[in-house]
């Protein structure tokens, strides 16, 4: 389609997509290749008296064939710029794909009389979900193999896999075009076949009344894609009825029971407050009872143990506490306090067992897991000896068990599944993932830092090297950060960045404000009118690394996904001579524009992260940090930016726009790629190994600068 990389226009079938009159875009020095060139068209966005021009907005519109074809073309510019690093990133690919077992499995759980688990064929790109009843000796049961499921797909995801009650029928939902809109489906786990049972527009989870043959499922608006409505769909008919419609577009809506199987719970919930809703799940076509009356700032959680309701809430509770109710009392003045807020932890899961009460707690920005014996009110905290890890409590759907599973992990140790004893309270390793190739722990080094913030703010760096790293100041680091709807970037164990690590890499994690890692003040102090904390502990954690002798200016690299992506954009607007190269990965960067469009998936629901537009003060306040709208004609790092054209949750034209104001703007010879997988969404590719291939054209690209 594309005649020629080095032309001073681009043409499409005869139709002009590009105009020879824009300005030539930049040549990159070392290739002398013409970056696409994209036609301007102005677009007047006029508020609160202010006007801002969009010479971009024409691209939010995925069916046109010029902006196709245009990320065709940056596609192949890509494909065109890196191809000297075909081969490192074939080689990457493979190398990254040797490490993986191929042939895996889950440790099972038992629920419902039936062992439970996942396991992965040699060369397939997608799980197969099988049972055993009774005992692991018995004979194994192919429930779900989503490789046939995606046969003949270039994307597939199933979600809410679900198994009735009486352990005979089973629901889950799939989607192939990546737009995380799932279509359910119920197939027979006696006979093996599909019920002729079909619900569209779902979130894929669903929840079986006691009766076997009653599925609650959570529908979607088709354009916003908010999940709004909660439906029940008898087996057999096609007349669902709604049970539940969320009108407050600032919420969402979900359905789930209780760990009990009592009872079936609706949950609306937005940003700042929630609200429950509760039937006997044996009483299905019962009416919702509301368990408390949502108020502002104010969010709770329940789940249900014998005579009592318990709760996790915020009410007059900064970190959170833990309350409980009467059954048929449940508004909060009938709340009894069992822990209380303190300022130093944060209280963040409760997992109800028959004698105990188990805790997923966080305190000074490493989690813990508490153990309450519910008749002695004895409490233990499991030990954990790294100084930097995360730990938390795994799947456990059987109230009656005395084994608690929880999972470890940390930047130098593998995903390890343990069983904890909750009456000797000893631990049992069941499965720690295997790394081939003969990785080695001891090759390797983490430490947890603090940086100082411009407001004097420590902010925590957990960082992992190899022993041979040399921090002579002049070693390349890759530092990611996230940052924002209090979701905490906690270390893991990641068995692809041994490809970095081995290189001479190091890999940092920022935990700056915006996530929860220091207490949901932490959260508070990284959103709305604070938002630009966020930023500010990114660099100031930059800065520290180059300080300490980690690294230098020509050697540091940011990474940073969707909210993460916008942390990129607002860093490389502020101090862009601190980095050497960014990857930001379906980056939103497109602030106002998007937060002002409340048409486009998620935008009502975020009003209270990061402020609504048509308030001036929040208007001004977003459109200073807005990455796009902070482009300016000066001399940026070099930069991967990557989409995918279906995502529902950051827009491709987002980093598509981005892209095309800085190859107007920026007054630099540094790489400017744009990638966009034209069968993916926000998650992009959906195989196993499919994935791989991009964590390969970012690591090149890295390993490209450092040439």
């Amino acid at each position: 389609m594309l005649k020629n990389f080095q032309g001073n226009c681009w043409l499409l079938l005869g139709t002009v997509l590009l105009s020879c009159n824009e300005k030539k875009s930049t040549m990159n020095d070392q290739t002398g290749i013409t970056p696409p060139i994209v036609e301007k068209i102005a677009k007047e966005l006029t508020i609160h008296g202010d006007t801002r021009i969009d010479n971009y907005y024409w691209m939010n519109n995925r069916e046109d064939p010029k902006v196709l074809a245009w990320l065709n073309a940056e596609n192949a510019y890509l494909d065109t710029i890196m191809s000297p690093e075909k081969k490192q990133r074939e080689h990457l690919f493979d190398e990254m794909k040797s490490r993986i077992k191929e042939t895996d499995m889950s440790v099972p759980y038992l629920k419902n009389g039936y062992y439970y688990y996942i396991r992965y064929e040699n060369g397939k790109e997608y799980p197969v979900y099988c049972r055993k009843k009774g005992s692991l000796e018995e004979a194994e049961q192919i429930i779900l193999n989503v490789n046939e499921l995606a046969a003949g797909h270039a994307y597939c995801h199933v979600g809410g896999i679900n198994v009735s009650p009486d352990t005979k029928l089973l629901a889950y939902g799939i989607d192939t075009v990546s737009r995380r809109r799932y279509t359910i489906h119920i197939k027979n786990l006696e006979t093996g076949e599909l019920l002729t049972d079909v619900i569209h527009e779902t979130t894929a989870g669903s929840t079986w009344a006691s009766d076997n043959k009653t599925l609650f499922y959570t529908r979607k608006d088709t354009i916003t894609l908010r999940a709004d409505r909660i439906m029940r769909h008898a087996l057999g008919t096609a007349d669902d009825k709604e049970v539940y419609h969320e009108t407050d577009e600032t919420f969402n809506v979900n359905v789930n029971k209780t760990k009990s199987g009592k009872y079936i719970v609706i949950s609306s919930e937005s940003t700042l407050s929630s609200e429950s809703r509760i039937i006997d799940a044996a009483k299905p076509n019962d009416a919702f009872r509301i368990f408390q009356p949502r108020e502002k700032n104010i969010l709770y959680e329940i789940d249900h143990r014998d005579d009592k309701f318990y709760i996790v809430t915020n009410w007059d509770a900064l970190n959170f506490r833990m309350m409980e109710s009467p059954l048929d009392k449940t508004s909060r003045q009938n709340w009894k306090e069992l822990i209380p807020n303190r300022s130093d932890v944060l209280l963040e899961h409760l997992e109800v067992f028959k004698d105990y009460l188990v805790l997923g707690e966080r305190k000074n920005g490493l989690t813990q897991i508490r153990v309450i014996n519910s008749k002695t009110q004895e409490d233990k905290y499991l030990p954990f000896a790294e100084p930097t890890y995360t730990a938390s409590v795994g799947n456990n759907p059987e109230m009656d068990s005395k084994e608690l599973r929880y999972n470890y992990t940390s930047m130098i140790t593998p995903s390890s599944v343990y069983d904890y004893n909750l009456e000797t309270g000893k631990s049992e390793l069941k499965r720690q993932q295997e790394v081939l190739g003969g990785y080695d722990p001891k090759d390797y080094t983490t430490e947890r830092l603090f940086a100082t913030a411009a407001d004097g703010t420590k902010i925590p760096i957990s960082i992992v090297y190899k022993k041979s790293f040399e921090k002579n100041g002049k070693s390349p680091l890759l530092l990611y950060g996230y940052g924002s709807y209090g979701h905490s970037m906690d270390d893991s164990f990641n068995s692809n960045m041994l490809s970095l690590l081995d290189r001479g890499f190091a890999f940092a994690i920022a935990h700056i404000r915006g996530g929860q890692e220091m207490g949901r003040q932490w959260y508070e102090d990284g959103k709305m009118f604070k938002k630009k904390n966020t930023f500010t502990d990114f660099i100031a954690c930059g800065d520290y690394l180059i300080h300490q002798h980690y690294t230098d200016t020509a050697h540091l690299y940011a990474m940073g996904g969707s909210a993460g992506g916008l942390l990129m954009g607002a860093i490389i607007n502020m101090r862009p001579e601190l980095f050497h190269g960014v990857v930001a990965q379906v980056p939103f960067v497109d602030v106002v524009t998007t937060m002002l469009d409340e048409s486009i998936p998620l935008t009502t629901g975020e009003f209270d992260e990061w402020g609504n537009p048509k308030n001036k003060d929040a208007y001004d306040y977003m459109k200073s940090y807005s990455p796009y709208d902070n482009v300016a004609h000066k001399a940026y790092p070099a930069l991967l930016v990557t989409t995918g054209l279906h995502d529902s949750q950051v827009q491709y034209w987002e980093p598509a726009k981005w892209v095309a104001k800085l190859r107007d703007m920026k007054t630099d010879h540094e790489l400017l790629l744009l990638h966009t997988d034209m069968s993916a969404g926000h998650g992009g590719a959906s195989g196993r190994f499919s994935a791989l291939k991009e964590i390969a054209l970012e690591y090149a690209f890295l390993l490209k600068l450092e040439k």
